[in-house]
């Protein structure tokens, strides 16, 4: 199939924008999205209003430095502080759902936005996984059901599910994902790059999965000096082809 449109996906743990030399700076956190030139993006552990990283708004900042808009889910409500997920793009969205996934540990959640590309229509779906093998499975088969997502197995079209899963791909969660979605670094033009930790990545945690109409091509995870400093992840970039 010719592909003759395209869009950048970047997904992107930020930490809370608190880099590897413990400075909080979310203008860092942009120039790094900016130096990919996405055109949509999904950020995990944002903090907004939290009195650690100085009562920011960090996806309202970030979005406004990108001259783009944001979209927030709190995984997490203390008062007037929360951290969660944010989906940031210049293109029209409309939002199709936000809310917490099953977890017995720390709070976890999902944003789910519909973007428009030209007459196109993609399913985005952003989420941060639980660190306990259970919580994974549990979270990742409720993302991957009728609840998250528009279809299932073969009928599953224009789908992109991304974020941090905390799972490397021998992982029964990320196998659970590969089922019915593509891992777009095993389909990309480069090798499969990991993550974490940003200044000695050792594994493959942060990923976008794509559904089989979607064309992968190319796939970067940025490697210099800003990037390790920015966050302890590294961002994982996919060009992804849309077809006519």
């Amino acid at each position: 199939m010719p592909y003759g449109r395209s869009i950048r996906i970047l997904t992107y743990n930020v930490h809370s924008c608190i880099g590897t030399d413990r400075k909080i700076d979310p203008a860092r956190i942009a120039a790094v999205i900016a130096g990919a030139q996405a055109d949509i993006v999904a950020l995990q552990e944002i903090d907004v209003r939290r009195h650690r990283t100085g009562g920011v708004d960090q996806a309202r900042m970030i979005a406004s430095l990108l001259k783009m808009e944001a979209h927030f889910n709190p995984a997490l409500t203390i008062a007037d502080e929360q951290y969660g997920d944010a989906l940031i793009t210049d293109l029209p969205t409309r939002a199709i759902k936000a809310g917490p996934l099953p977890s017995l540990g720390e709070p976890r959640g999902a944003l789910s936005v519909e973007v428009m590309v030209g007459n196109r229509q993609l399913h985005l779906v952003n989420t941060h996984l639980g660190l306990r093998g259970r919580d994974r499975m549990q979270q990742m088969t409720a993302l991957l059901g009728p609840t998250w997502l528009p279809g299932s197995g073969k009928d599953l079209v224009s789908t992109i599910l991304c974020g941090d899963f905390n799972a490397v791909p021998v992982s029964a969660a990320y196998r659970l994902a590969t089922r019915t979605l593509k891992d777009v670094q095993l389909f990309g033009n480069q090798p499969a790059r990991p993550t974490f930790p940003s200044r000695y990545p050792l594994m493959r945690l942060d990923h976008i999965f794509v559904s089989a109409d979607l064309a992968v091509l190319g796939t970067t995870v940025p490697r210099n000096r800003l990037t390790s400093l920015a966050s302890d992840h590294l961002p994982l970039i996919a060009e992804i082809g849309l077809g006519k």
